[in-house]
């Protein structure tokens, strides 16, 4: 707080949080601590920037009055967000019972005689949505909005997914007496597919001497032996 001879002025400058195009307001507070009546005006170097209310009245004994700053919408930001504007508080005794009424500009002439007691206090602009700090260790490139938590979830459940694909493969695979009896049907049918194919060769020399007319019973002894042992070996291995 800072202290006049009369009253005491909280806080000691204007803040103001500012964003274009929107009002934005701050208070203050006057504090007598004294036994009289004091009156108080406020100005400021840029009175159609600002609005105060009230800008002059009385604050009684040991009592406080609060102030409230309004600063009209901007249409522009000033460079890198420093204000020049500036407030005055000036503060004056009063006659005992002095209202609000009471309160003129001639009371804080400069006379011989009386004590004017005078605060001044600066605008400080705060932006009213800072950007938001960038974590430490990110890579060029990578999305400020991007956390750490996202990617984590992102990991466990890429991680869950391919522990689930295993779990199912590994449920579906035949246990080391099923993988036993698999490798010895697949060498069965292997021998039966050799067998089958050296006797569709045998048959194929058998239809080739039938068309030639060589050994005709025999020939077609031969084509029929042939063609049950190939129906026998089809069976089974339909089998």
């Amino acid at each position: 707080m800072s202290m006049g001879d009369f009253i005491g002025i909280q806080p000691s400058e204007l803040k103001f949080p500012f964003e274009l195009r929107k009002q934005s307001s701050c208070s203050m507070q006057l504090s007598n601590k004294t036994d009289q009546y004091i009156a108080f005006k406020v100005k400021t170097t840029n009175p159609k920037r600002y609005c105060v209310r009230p800008n002059a009245g009385i604050v009684l004994p040991n009592s406080v009055c609060n102030v409230t700053v309004t600063m009209q919408a901007q249409k522009e930001a000033p460079p890198d967000m420093q204000s020049r504007d500036k407030f005055l508080v000036q503060s004056v005794v009063a006659p005992n019972g002095a209202t609000n009424k009471d309160v003129t500009p001639e009371m804080f002439n400069r006379e011989e005689g009386k004590v004017v007691d005078e605060f001044r206090l600066r605008v400080v602009y705060i932006p009213a949505n800072p950007p938001s700090p960038v974590p430490e260790g990110d890579e060029e490139g990578t999305s400020p909005g991007t956390s750490s938590a996202e990617d984590d979830i992102k990991k466990s459940s890429f991680s869950e997914a391919v522990a689930g694909s295993l779990n199912k493969l590994m449920g579906n695979l035949p246990s080391s007496e099923g993988w036993s009896t698999v490798s010895k049907l697949n060498d069965e049918k292997a021998s039966v597919i050799k067998q089958n194919q050296k006797l569709l060769s045998e048959l194929e020399l058998i239809r080739k001497e039938t068309r030639q007319g060589q050994g005709g019973g025999v020939s077609i002894l031969k084509l029929i032996f042939g063609l049950i042992v190939g129906f026998i070996v089809g069976y089974f291995i339909r089998k």
